[in-house]
């Protein structure tokens, strides 16, 4: 049975319209599959970098290759350096295609990146995050940057995973520790009343899952390993992690949104599964079952979460049927078949 037989109805075609150039452009990347040289994806893809939100979002970076303000990029939400670098990495932005692109990573990287590899909201390695480091990391693989700097953000992301040569928070003289906020191995954030955060993992996972074969240590892999069994030690579909202060799973869990920041949902923890080849264990059946069930008559869905009026771009109305999320969901549907 093909992957598109699953849907209701033929959403490919909606997305291949010309009228949306960055949903057509990854559309015909990753649901049919063109080679980066097809002169109809090499168009779209130019054209999705000159016009629509990628246009937008570059024609608001400073000229030094910051956002709103100078340094870490962290404030203001969601204006700032950091938070402009993670929509365009899901804008499907390549730095290969903008100058500005590679400008505003390595910006990013002189500002926010520290010594140990931590990324941080605050340019000090106590304002590391889960979250922020996952993000920042599969952002910067997905634009397309080469920076070697990113190698000791990955080391640092699986070492805070593990617990491997990374002190207690309470022993300020070492020189790799955890803090108040990554306060403790396989994603313990001091935001989630210090229990392993299900949000963080899930940027982690899909960062590493965006890491080439060749770049995974052994180290990695252990890390791999672990976010694997953690977000595997319940039922994805449930989303029963540990939810700190709160007596249940946050609702946020089951609105698909766009852009995806720090707050996560159910289709991004399949996202980050079945990157890592893990779309066809039965452990991820009832989250799949979910994500079509989500789906209208016309084999779309829509935008149940969103940063409209907070961000540079807005990515269409809540409650209807959205271009940006219907190629989230198909591309996890692809992934498995």
């Amino acid at each position: 049975m093909s992957w598109q037989d699953q849907l209701n109805g033929d959403s490919v075609t909606w997305l291949l319209e010309p009228e949306t150039a960055g949903v057509r452009y990854l559309a015909l990347r990753d649901l049919l599959d063109c080679p980066p040289h097809n002169p109809d994806l090499a168009e779209a893809r130019a054209e999705a970098h000159r016009s629509g939100p990628i246009a937008v979002i570059l024609a608001q970076m400073h000229e030094s290759g910051y956002w709103s303000e100078s340094g870490p990029g962290y404030n203001p939400k969601y204006y700032a350096t950091v938070w402009s670098i993670i929509c365009l990495a899901q804008l499907g932005a390549i730095a290969k295609q903008d100058e500005r692109i590679q400008q505003s990573c390595a910006y990013l990287l002189d500002h926010a990146l520290t010594s140990n590899g931590q990324f941080s909201a605050s340019g000090m390695p106590s304002g590391t995050a889960d979250c922020l480091q996952g993000n920042l990391c599969a952002a910067l693989l997905d634009l397309g940057c080469d920076d070697p700097r990113l190698d000791s953000a990955f080391e640092w992301m699986a070492r805070s995973v593990t617990g491997e040569g990374v002190a207690p928070m309470q022993n300020h003289k070492a020189a790799v520790r955890y803090y108040a906020g990554k306060c403790g191995p396989l994603f313990a954030c001091g935001a989630n009343n210090r229990l392993p955060c299900a949000w963080g993992a899930t940027k982690v996972m899909l960062a590493f899952s965006k890491l080439p074969l060749e770049r995974r240590t052994s180290l990695i892999e252990r890390a791999l390993q672990q976010g694997v069994d953690f977000l595997y030690g319940v039922d994805p579909a449930d989303a029963t992690y540990p939810s700190g202060w709160g007596n249940k799973p946050s609702g946020n869990w089951w609105k698909f949104g766009f852009p995806v920041f720090y707050v996560t949902d159910i289709l991004q923890i399949a996202e980050a599964l079945v990157s890592l080849g893990y779309g066809n264990d039965n452990r991820l059946s009832n989250t799949l079952n979910l994500i079509r069930s989500k789906q209208d008559a016309q084999g779309c869905w829509t935008l149940d979460y969103d940063y409209a009026g907070k961000t540079w771009v807005d990515f269409g109305p809540k409650k209807r049927a959205n271009k940006w999320v219907t190629l989230r969901a198909l591309r996890v549907l692809k992934g498995v078949g």
